[in-house]
C-alpha cells in the first residue's frame, strides 16, 4: 500500500492493524452463517462469540452486553432512539452541544418527529460539560428526563469529558446515560463497568479496525426499543446477519489498541506537543482549540486567523499532507464547526480551522512534512481569502 506522504487524520479511519488483517482475513476464507445451525454456522457462531467476549474483557464489560452494529451512527442511534422510546412518556433528552452528528442529528429527528424534549448542554471555552451544567438541567425536570449523552472525548477538539461525574450524576436520579466513546477507545483508558455508564459507542475503524462494524455496550437490565427489526439478533435489539469476518477484525483491533493503549497514548503525546509547539512557531498567531491538556493523545486542532479551512486543507492536500477541516460540509456548501461555535468561537475562527490527529503509523516525518509545507500553505491561503 503507498502510503500519502503524512497521513494526519486517523480521527477520520486510522489503518488497519496487523492483528485485524489476519482476523478478518482468515474468517473471509470461511463460510457460514452465526444464525445457521448447521456445521458451517456454528463455526461462525462461535467466531462472534468468541469476538463479543474478546472486546468485553478489553473494555471491561459482559459479553452479554456487547451488541454488535454497522458502527458508530448506527451504535448512536441505536442508543439515543432506542432509549428515548423505552422510556416514554419521559420526553426530555440531554446532549452535549458538541457532539458528533451522529448523535446530534438523531435526537434532533426525535424532536422534529417524536415530541423529543431536547436541551443542549452548554461547554465552556475549552469544549468541557461542566457537572453543574448537567445537574441543573436534571433537577429542572428530573422525572422528565429519558436520558443522557455526552461524548467521552470530542472528535474534533480532542477535549476529555469528565464522564465519570456526568454518569454518577444521572444515576442519583435514575436517568440511563450514553456515551459516544468512538475517539477515545485505543487513546485512552476505557472501562465500561467503571465509567458507570450505560451504554457506549465504539467503531471499528477508528480503533485500527474494518470499516462497517462496530459495537452498542449496553448494561444488564437495559433494553432499548429495538430501531430495525427481522431475525431478532443481538437480543432482540438488532436485528441484521451478523458479519463474523468484520466482527473478528473488530474483536483483533480493541483487544490489540487497548494492550498498546498506554504506550501509543505516551509516545502520541509526545509526537502530538512537539506538532502543537512547531506549529505555532511555524505559524504566529495560530490558535490550539480544545484543553490544552486534558485532550486526546494524537489531536491538535488549530484555527488558522485569515483562512478558509476548505482552501487551506486542499493546499495541503496538493502537497501531500492529508488532515481534515474543522467543518461539517452539506450539500457542497461548507458550514462553521458547530463545536468551535458551541465553544465560543467567532465564525470566521470556526470556518478556518483544521484538524491533525495522529495514530498508530504516525512518526515524526509526518510532522516534519506537515512543517515543510504549511506555512508557504498558509499564507497563499490569506492571499485567497483577500482576493
Amino acid at each position: 500500500m503507498t502510503r500519502p506522504s503524512a497521513y494526519l487524520d486517523h480521527a477520520a479511519t486510522t489503518p488497519m492493524l496487523p492483528e485485524a488483517i489476519e482476523a478478518m482475513t482468515e474468517q473471509l476464507k470461511q463460510v457460514g452463517n452465526a444464525s445457521s445451525l448447521h456445521a458451517a454456522g456454528r463455526r461462525a457462531r462461535r467466531v462472534v462469540e468468541e469476538s463479543r467476549e474478546t472486546i468485553a474483557d478489553a473494555l471491561g464489560a459482559r459479553p452479554s452486553e456487547v451488541v454488535f452494529t454497522s458502527g458508530g451512527t448506527e451504535a448512536d442511534n441505536l442508543a439515543i432512539k432506542g432509549l428515548y422510546w423505552a422510556r416514554r412518556p419521559r420526553r426530555r433528552v440531554l446532549i452535549s452541544s458538541v457532539e458528533h452528528h451522529a448523535a446530534l442529528d438523531p435526537t434532533h429527528w426525535l424532536a422534529d418527529s417524536q415530541g423529543a424534549e431536547v436541551e443542549l448542554l452548554e461547554v465552556d471555552e475549552l469544549g468541557r460539560v461542566h457537572p453543574d451544567t448537567l445537574r441543573a438541567a436534571v433537577e429542572r425536570d428530573p422525572d422528565g428526563v429519558a436520558m443522557v449523552s455526552v461524548m467521552w472525548a470530542n472528535n474534533e477538539v480532542g477535549t476529555v469529558q469528565p464522564v465519570h461525574v456526568l454518569a454518577a450524576i444521572a444515576h442519583d436520579h435514575g436517568i440511563p446515560f450514553h456515551t459516544d466513546a468512538v475517539q477515545a477507545v485505543g487513546q485512552l483508558p476505557v472501562s465500561f463497568a467503571g465509567s458507570g455508564v450505560d451504554a457506549l459507542t465504539l467503531t471499528g475503524h477508528k480503533v485500527g479496525g474494518p470499516m462497517g462494524v462496530g459495537a452498542l455496550l449496553l448494561a444488564r437490565g437495559l433494553t432499548p426499543v429495538s430501531v430495525q427489526h427481522g431475525g431478532g439478533q443481538e437480543r432482540d435489539v438488532r436485528s441484521g446477519t451478523l458479519d463474523a469476518p468484520a466482527i473478528a477484525g473488530l474483536a483483533a483491533a480493541v483487544s490489540a489498541a487497548v494492550k498498546e493503549q498506554q504506550a501509543l497514548a505516551r509516545r502520541l503525546t509526545s509526537l502530538r506537543d512537539e506538532l502543537i509547539q512547531r506549529v505555532r512557531q511555524a505559524v504566529p498567531g495560530v490558535v490550539l482549540n480544545g484543553d490544552p491538556e486534558d485532550r486526546l493523545p494524537g489531536n491538535a486542532h488549530f484555527s488558522f486567523p485569515g483562512c478558509e479551512g476548505d482552501a487551506l486543507l486542499m493546499l495541503l492536500d496538493a502537497k501531500g499532507v492529508e488532515c481534515s477541516t474543522g467543518s461539517a460540509c452539506s450539500a457542497g456548501v461548507s458550514q462553521p464547526s458547530h463545536v468551535l461555535l458551541a465553544m465560543g468561537a467567532q465564525e470566521a475562527a470556526a470556518r478556518g480551522s483544521l484538524r491533525f490527529t495522529l495514530g498508530h503509523t504516525s512518526t515524526r516525518d509526518d510532522v516534519d512534512r506537515l512543517i515543510e509545507v504549511l506555512p508557504a500553505a498558509v499564507e497563499r491561503a490569506r492571499r485567497a481569502g483577500l482576493s
